[in-house]
């Protein structure tokens, strides 16, 4: 195991309740190549903090990249709901625009 990956991990141990650890860990782990690992993290932030926005575009393009078209959909459209509801309209854009170009690569626009 990579040892940025051992040492994110330890520190999730002292506090499993830091969204930003389980983001870092999820982007180490798709650096990593391990998709399946990815997969996971992203799904419990998402499901575990639902309020930490810069999940959404990561896991969004995450699913994407990896075919789950419609785990990437849910994303994307929770990402942009949850950046309107905060106020942050520099994400609410990225999103939509990745959003606009993610369905325009699956034929829905």
């Amino acid at each position: 195991m990579n040892n940025r990956i051992e040492e994110i991990r330890q520190m999730l141990h002292a506090d499993p309740d830091d969204p930003f650890l389980w983001y870092i860990l999820a982007l180490e782990y798709a650096k990593s190549g391990n998709t399946i690992r990815t997969d996971e993290v992203f799904d419990k932030l998402l499901n575990r903090f639902p309020e930490y926005l810069p999940t959404y575009y990561q896991a969004a393009n995450f699913f994407r990249e990896n075919g789950a078209i419609e785990k990437a959909r849910s994303a994307f459209i929770e990402g942009i709901r949850l950046a309107e509801i905060t106020g942050e309209t520099k994400t609410e854009q990225e999103l939509r625009n990745s959003y606009q170009n993610f369905l325009i690569d699956i034929d829905e626009l």
